[in-house]
């Protein structure tokens, strides 16, 4: 009679214990860390892309920013909107909304280090080189720069500052190791930095990346990546890390991507030449123009709309160095 009592107890125990559970909702898996990109993305591919290009989204003004040199690679910084010609789609412009010299913004600059396995026997020489970019080309009073390192991760060493010292002591706090996720820190950078930084005034936004190109980690897209920096307006700088005298699959990621954004990709020949490479980034950044507007017989069918930037005066030998066009958005 007892064992039969306990018994009934326990089936009883047990059918109240899975009323429970089954009123219970099930348990949700934990969202994403914060520091996540885009973790449903695809891992970059090989399909080729048009070289260079920006997005526009509900909007049918157009923004580039550009240079200008002389046939010696002089910049020309005094130049007017009447000395240019430009051309969207082979079209004029319908208007033109802005144009300014621009020489002398305040900079928000992110500093993109490689810190795979793939560049460890170079890395000390770039630590330097990077150190000595930024000492030279932030101004404190109104530029701020920030530091990244990346191997399958993005790492912030060093958020936004305008303290020389705390970014020198970020640029040294990188460490090697591991693989490379170069499009995941560039988005990063471009979403989650630049972006967010709130500003008051007009500034200048670039990335300065360092790496040997070659992403074997990253979560997102190459075309997600260039994407986000056109959205931010973000100027890409890459220089290569390869020494080869070669160039390879990871040096046309890099040519691409600076070519998407109005940048400029280089590739010295040995690590002596970093620091000339940093010289000129920094003399480009004070030395651009900004051309704001509509273009003409624009339709929002996401085609790629190619922009040719060029002097109005062919005697003076000029060479203008913009984005290659943009897509038209499909919204």
């Amino acid at each position: 009679m007892l064992l039969r009592n306990i018994t009934a107890f326990s089936a009883l125990i047990l059918l109240c214990a899975m009323s429970v559970a089954q009123s219970q909702p099930a348990q949700q898996p934990p969202p994403p860390a914060a520091s996540a990109v885009n973790p449903a993305a695809k891992q970059s591919g090989d399909d080729p892309i048009p070289q260079g290009g920006s997005f526009i989204t509900r909007s049918n003004l157009v923004n580039v920013i550009f240079t200008v040199t002389d046939k010696h690679g002089k910049f020309i910084k005094d130049l007017k909107q009447a000395d240019f010609r430009i051309l969207d789609n082979s079209l004029p412009p319908k208007e033109i909304t802005g144009f300014e010299s621009e020489t002398n913004l305040p900079l928000r600059v992110g500093l993109l280090i490689d810190a795979s396995n793939s560049i460890r026997d170079k890395f000390l020489f770039e630590q330097q080189a990077a150190t000595e970019f930024l000492q030279q080309t932030l101004d404190p009073r109104k530029d701020k720069a920030f530091v990244i390192g990346f191997d399958e991760v993005p790492t912030v060493e060093q958020d936004f500052t305008n303290d020389l010292d705390k970014l020198a002591k970020g640029i040294r706090g990188i460490r090697p190791g591991g693989g490379t996720a170069m499009w995941d820190a560039v988005y990063y950078a471009c979403r989650d930095k630049l972006m967010k930084e709130p500003e008051t005034t007009t500034v200048r936004r670039a990335i300065v990346l360092v790496s040997d190109g070659d992403d074997n980690q990253s979560r997102v897209l190459r075309q997600e990546a260039i994407e986000m920096a056109q959205r931010a307006g973000v100027i890409i700088y890459t220089i290569s890390t390869n020494l080869n005298n070669i160039v390879d699959s990871g040096d046309k990621q890099l040519q691409m991507l600076s070519d998407a954004t109005g940048g400029r990709f280089f590739n010295p020949f040995k690590l002596q030449n970093l620091t000339e490479d940093f010289h000129e980034i920094q003399e480009e950044l004070r030395s651009q123009y900004s051309v704001s507007y509509k273009p003409d017989q624009l339709v929002m069918n996401g085609q790629f709309r190619p922009i040719v930037i060029s002097s109005a005066n062919k005697d003076k030998k000029l060479s203008v160095r913009a984005k290659k066009g943009y897509y038209a958005s499909t919204h």
